[in-house]
């Protein structure tokens, strides 16, 4: 059992040589792995920053979520530098498609001390916002010893994360305290970072609520519906998993709906291929979004290949599975589809958005469906009834109305809702 930081950080270096081999061996199917290397051990060739502030977001969904906290700190600050870390490939063109030029990007280091503090020579941050659920507990003590003001925001902790760190006893209770404050998404998970020692707690709500759609996208997504054929019933399957694309083709064989057109948008772009050899091996009549044609009357499903296009995605269809909630994943941000008043459909597994689930199922916004059998069901019900999907993307609308405002409670525990104040002095 590691109990503690010094243990932690022998394990890490033990376990380097095979963390290079599986970086390495991954990048052979994502080629984005085997670039920028060195900055995964905090070695960085752009120019050194001075009192920064800090956004780490893991990868795809933090980086999206972080939306509207980046933008308004960009606003709120415009003379300061924005750092936006990650660690994954498609993370990091997330933040370039959605930031451009307006931050600068790198690889967050692994977690040995060495790097770490090769990364805060580097850039100097004067405040770190770690998304979610990122506790590395060599890169928080480093910044507590410089007096850093590390914040976990957005923060969820799952029943099943909680207790693997219970597990680590006297370490969890050091990593959880050495933030500077814990801004929970939930009071469930306030409660689960309280159990595990943390001292400076709030619940601030989901910052996914705050994330507006993109008037760019949405009329994209329009336009396509219009090529589509407003009378075409259109079911969305976004952001889908390894494993469930199996599972919703054998779905699509059992929705009695006449003209459906099934959107299909695998969560990471290096299954794009693979789900389209499944899509051939069915004999089902399909077409990729990125050969740039609209479907056809005979196309049977649209494989969204496409990176940033989610909210088009939404915009274009009558009712959105959610994906990563049929197998057992945790299920991935519902928040957007209702509020772009489309009916929801979810699987069993929610637990990284339990509490935005329940909340939407109260509304009368989302369906929780138990298996495949259930999914298919329940979207021919839905796509049956065009009154009912009215109801409920009305619902949704309301309900990612009623709860938007994380972003600025979030902004009052970190002390930058007033006027901005200018750079502190640090040696």
């Amino acid at each position: 059992m590691i109990r503690s930081r010094r243990l932690y950080t022998v394990l890490l270096y033990l376990l380097a040589p095979r963390v290079l081999f599986r970086l390495w061996r991954r990048g052979a199917r994502e080629p984005g792995y085997r670039r920028d290397i060195a900055e995964r051990f905090g070695r960085y060739a752009g120019p050194p920053l001075e009192h920064c502030i800090w956004v780490h977001a893991v990868s795809v969904g933090e980086t999206r979520a972080a939306q509207p906290i980046i933008e308004r700190l960009l606003q709120r600050y415009p003379g300061r530098t924005l750092l936006l870390t990650h660690m994954t490939p498609t993370g990091r063109e997330a933040g370039q498609q959605l930031y451009g030029d307006r931050v600068v990007r790198c690889y967050l280091p692994y977690d040995f001390p060495g790097a770490v503090r090769r990364f805060l020579d580097h850039y100097r941050p004067s405040l770190g916002l770690v998304m979610e659920t990122e506790v590395w507990f060599n890169l928080i003590h480093a910044c507590k010893l410089r007096a850093v003001p590390l914040h976990l925001v957005n923060a969820r902790l799952s029943e099943k994360s909680y207790r693997g760190y219970a597990r680590l006893g006297r370490l969890a209770e050091e990593g959880m305290r050495g933030f500077a404050s814990i801004a929970a998404q939930s009071e469930a998970d306030a409660q689960r970072f309280r159990a595990l020692g943390a001292a400076d707690l709030h619940v601030t709500g989901n910052v996914k609520f705050d994330i507006a759609p993109a008037e760019a996208l949405v009329a994209r997504g329009r336009s396509w519906r219009e090529a589509i054929g407003q009378s075409r019933p259109v079911f969305l399957a976004a952001s889908t998993r390894d494993g469930e694309e199996a599972l919703l083709l054998d779905v699509l064989a059992q929705i009695r709906v006449p003209g459906l057109l099934t959107i299909l948008v695998p969560r990471h772009p290096q299954r794009f291929d693979e789900v389209a050899r499944m899509l051939e091996a069915r004999k089902m009549p399909y077409q990729r979004r990125s050969a740039g044609d609209f479907p056809a009357a005979h196309t049977s499903v649209w494989l969204g290949d496409s990176m940033g296009e989610m909210g088009a995605y939404y915009a274009a269809c009558d009712v959105a599975f959610i994906g990563g909630s049929l197998r057992p994943f945790g299920a991935h941000n519902l928040v957007e589809a209702c509020a772009l008043g489309k009916p929801v459909v979810i699987g069993p597994s929610v637990f990284n958005f339990q509490e935005a689930t329940d909340l939407g199922i109260e509304a009368g916004a989302v369906v929780q469906v138990q298996d495949s059998g259930a999914l298919a069901a329940e979207v021919t019900a839905l796509l049956s009834d065009p009154e009912r999907v009215a109801r409920m993307g009305a619902a949704g609308e309301k309900f990612a109305r009623t709860h938007r405002g994380a972003v600025e409670r979030l902004l009052s525990v970190l002390g930058l809702s007033g006027e901005p104040a200018p750079p502190s002095s640090r040696g």
